[in-house]
């Protein structure tokens, strides 16, 4: 002779219970497309402006404005990260790694402190700054972007 029994509910409202694992996955599953939407557009809508107030950053979670008198001008420079491989990034800290784009906070190779929104490495411009960290872009006319920076701020 087989017998089935039913578990006994628990006390309360159980359906409060029930659907609170089905709103974290919802929320999880919400931020996640958010970051993906957001790091994507960045990917191909990232602004660098120079003006004489410094340089502001357009683009995903890690844009900002740097000012002026925090930029090493006179050091900026155009490089190749297959050639200089101190500066290529080597481990996010804080940022996107997608392929083809990578954006944020990284270590690079020498260990330094840098905001990046790399998308090619043979033509990328360096920036020191006097806040303890670099910043590595990827701009459509990074010669010109780099004498414009040399002059805005040509402290070294």
């Amino acid at each position: 002779m087989e017998s089935v029994y039913t578990l006994v509910p628990p006390p309360g409202k159980t359906s409060t219970v029930l659907w609170i694992p089905v709103v974290l996955v919802l929320v999880v599953s919400l931020v996640g497309v958010l970051v993906v939407y957001k790091s994507l557009s960045g990917a191909r809508g990232s602004t660098f402006t120079l003006s004489p107030a410094g340089l502001v950053i357009r683009g995903d979670f890690w844009g900002r404005a740097i000012p002026a008198a925090q930029l090493r001008g006179a050091a900026a420079r155009v490089v190749d990260l297959g050639a200089e491989t101190a500066l290529a990034p080597r481990r996010r800290t804080a940022g996107t790694g997608l392929p083809g784009y990578r954006s944020g906070w990284w270590r690079l190779a020498n260990g330094e402190k840098a905001l990046i929104y790399v998308t090619t490495t043979d033509r990328v411009v360096h920036v020191p700054t006097t806040e303890g960290y670099s910043i590595l872009l990827s701009v459509s006319e990074p010669e010109r972007f780099a004498a414009q920076l040399r002059e805005l701020s040509p402290a070294g």
